[in-house]
């Protein structure tokens, strides 16, 4: 059975590519468009109160297959293939192709060359934008905002290690469905890092655990390196070393970095056991 968080599909509507596979009413070939908003939230149901499943950032494609009218539209995201419903606001026809990354957790754009201007926004680490020209320590976007040189990176560039990435969120507040420095939860700071290191990565834990890296064996698995991940029931952690974890977690309302066999303790207090530890390599 296809996940539904992957597949375009409802009673009344599902993707073009989908039909002669499922049933629906109507079948749409949908319409390309870009975020525009620094960070747009992707819901389970077109309302503000519906549950966060994940978050889209500046510059990512969706494709688009409904719009209510009532200020949402449903899509999918063609970075990760995550399906849901997006604020209209935060859509806007693809202009350009992306030319830089943001490389620090977060950045501001300001209105002119002078860091003692009021921003205009708060771009999130992963956030791509387009560059058409230099003006001193800024680079100048295509909607006229100056952007600190040093906190992008060429669209191509990736980062050396992951686990470093994911370090520099520690203190970041906990949030479920969250994928940036303003909030995160477990699955999306994997993401977020790997993404960064340049290596694609599904969105959710059990998405993860599937996906990722090779499974260890119990007697390897005693024997933790930096950059494996530990896995349970709806929970994600990224082994520091052979002592340590970074995760973002419920329990701390935050990133932290916690002793590995605490942790685990923790965990199993509460109910769930280590379902895998993944190795990349």
């Amino acid at each position: 059975m296809d996940d539904p968080r992957l597949t375009p599909a409802r009673p009344d509507l599902a993707a073009q590519h989908l039909k002669g596979k499922i049933k629906a009413a109507r079948f749409v070939a949908g319409d390309e468009f870009e975020i525009v908003d620094a960070l747009a939230p992707l819901r389970e149901r077109p309302s503000t109160e519906a549950t966060l499943l994940t978050q889209a950032l500046k510059g990512e494609r969706v494709t688009i297959y409904d719009r209510n009218g009532e200020g949402f539209a449903w899509g999918q995201l063609k970075a990760d293939g995550y399906v849901g419903w997006l604020p209209d606001r935060a859509l806007g026809k693809p202009a350009a192709t992306p030319t830089h990354r943001i490389i620090a957790i977060r950045t501001l754009a300001f209105p002119g060359p002078s860091i003692k201007l009021p921003p205009l926004e708060t771009l999130t680490m992963g956030a791509t934008i387009t560059v058409t020209r230099e003006d001193g320590p800024f680079a100048v976007t295509r909607e006229g905002w100056y952007l600190p040189r040093q906190h992008l990176g060429n669209i191509g560039r990736h980062e050396a290690d992951f686990v470093t990435v994911a370090e520099h969120f520690v203190g970041t507040p906990y949030l479920w469905g969250g994928k940036s420095s303003l909030g995160i939860d477990c699955s999306g700071l994997v993401q977020l890092s790997l993404n960064a290191a340049g290596s694609a990565c599904p969105r959710d834990s059990d998405m993860q655990q599937n996906a990722l890296g090779t499974a260890l064996a119990a007697a390897e698995s005693k024997k933790l390196r930096r950059g494996d991940l530990i896995f349970w029931k709806g929970h994600v952690a990224i082994v520091r070393d052979a002592e340590t974890i970074v995760h973002a977690n419920a329990y701390h309302m935050a990133t932290v970095i916690e002793n590995t066999g605490e942790a685990i303790a923790r965990i199993k207090a509460a109910g769930s056991e280590v379902t895998a530890v993944k190795r990349f390599n």
